[in-house]
């Protein structure tokens, strides 16, 4: 695979100064046509494509001459390049020095800012998904959600990465956006900059189930599920049910922790596969023998909020039969982004594959369908007065067994083949059900687990 120097050379300014600036346009940009390729065509060659590229340098050169305020050569070079790659889809962009070191350090986990991820559409910046514990998350931003102006300033205009850069600032600092959030008024939301440090996968047991929470693909994800899945064994031993797995409002991340972990919860076959225009940005993941959860059902929990990454997990977990998909239908972000650094200058980000799921389902555009259809809902428990029960009635006969309502010893039900099903799932109080799709999960696999003691 040829190096990313090799596919595309530097810009560099002492060229410029030498050759003139429309000479060094056209002399450098086809430089780039030729590499880019990595072998010389007819289409390459061809006059139209010269013809182009002086179009390119006569543009520049007006720009940097007639404008009406003085515009630096490197800032003309970097919006070009940045807008010949915008324009090819919302995923793929030119990151300068400084965002490239902003996106090394948020794939570690850490970093500051307002923890929302987010893309561009309509010219609008649109909320992925807002990270968990976080001042997005805090201030109640949804997945959907489209931000209009940034502290009174329209986003319209503005690209990705120039919109995130807007939304960076000191820590302590406040930016204000303006949301637009379906058919409703606009509103405004301040939120205060804060270090934003992304704990990837939360767990705890609830009740008889082990419930784990990834929320995002950062380099701790497969360690902290490994992490998570041994310390819900320690707990619960024995009385272990299964593992809700909960990708909601999870925005994606890196390619190779999603293949570890469905790796994780797989013993065999694809997970997932990427195909591009050549065979260098094609692929196939298999996974490798070993069930961290030693075959323990599963429920994957997914909403429009689960994106990349959590699609890949939710996709090879669902073709394999390894686990029921139950929430809302995902984000649809089937494409594959390659980070290729420029030695000096940052990186480009350019999509340049798609992905698949181990069925041959893209997901791009479409996401991953639950076997399950449950929306979120808020429940409350409806108090009801104690009515009259047979034993209440004068003269009613007594149970043999012994006490009214009382079971028998031995029975065919016994106390430990029976599931409490009101513990709720955001705590291990009877009763307190909030996260509905979550009480869902807990009783599908409580309902297994019970359905499986009984045919066994």
């Amino acid at each position: 695979m040829t190096t990313p120097e090799t596919r595309l050379p530097l810009l560099r300014r002492p060229l410029v100064r030498r050759l003139g600036a429309t000479a060094a346009v056209v002399t450098l940009l086809g430089g780039l046509a030729v590499a880019g390729a990595g072998h010389l065509d007819a289409q390459t060659n061809s006059s139209e494509t010269y013809r182009q590229l002086n179009l390119f340098g006569a543009v520049f050169e007006r720009v940097r001459a007639n404008y009406v305020e003085e515009v630096s050569e490197e800032k003309l070079f970097e919006a070009a390049i940045n807008g010949m790659l915008a324009s090819l889809d919302p995923h793929s962009s030119f990151l300068n020095a400084k965002n490239y070191r902003d996106m090394q350090v948020q794939t570690r986990g850490e970093f500051g800012g307002l923890g929302i991820e987010v893309t561009m559409e309509g010219g609008l910046v649109k909320v992925v998904s807002p990270i968990d514990d976080t001042p997005a998350a805090r201030a109640g931003l949804q997945p959907g959600d489209l931000v209009s102006h940034l502290d009174g300033e329209q986003v319209l205009g503005l690209t990705l990465s120039e919109a995130v850069e807007k939304m960076r600032g000191k820590v302590g600092s406040e930016i204000t956006l303006t949301i637009r959030r379906g058919e409703a008024e606009p509103f405004d939301v301040k939120l205060e900059r804060a270090i934003i440090t992304i704990r990837s996968v939360r767990h705890r047991a609830i009740g008889d189930i082990g419930y784990i929470r990834i929320t995002t693909f950062n380099e701790q994800a497969t360690g902290g599920l490994q992490d998570a899945v041994a310390a819900i064994k320690g707990e619960l031993g024995d009385r272990l049910h299964g593992y809700v797995i909960d990708l909601r409002n999870n925005p994606g991340g890196l390619l190779d922790q999603a293949i570890s972990v469905s790796d994780a919860f797989l013993e065999r076959g694809e997970i997932v596969s990427t195909r591009g225009r050549g065979e260098e940005n094609s692929s196939r993941a298999n996974a490798e023998p070993g069930d961290v959860t030693g075959g323990a059902p599963l429920v994957v929990l997914i909403n429009g909020g689960s994106a990349s990454a959590s699609e890949i997990v939710a996709g090879a977990l669902q073709d394999h039969r390894r686990a029921i998909v139950l929430g809302t239908q995902s984000f649809g972000k089937g494409s594959v982004q390659t980070i290729i650094p420029l030695q000096g200058y940052g990186a480009m980000r350019l999509t340049t594959a798609r992905y698949y799921t181990p069925s041959g389902s893209s997901i791009q555009a479409k996401g991953i369908t639950p076997d399950i259809l449950v929306e979120p809902a808020k429940i409350e428990k409806i108090a009801q007065q104690r009515g009259r029960r047979e034993a209440d009635l004068r003269g009613a006969l007594t149970n043999p067994d012994g006490a009214a309502g009382a079971p028998k010893s031995g029975a065919a039900s016994p106390a430990e083949d029976k599931v409490d099903s009101t513990v709720g799932p955001d705590t291990d109080k009877p009763g307190e059900i909030e996260d509905y799709q979550l009480a869902r999960a807990i009783d599908l696999l409580r309902g297994i687990h019970l359905y499986q003691r009984r045919v066994n």
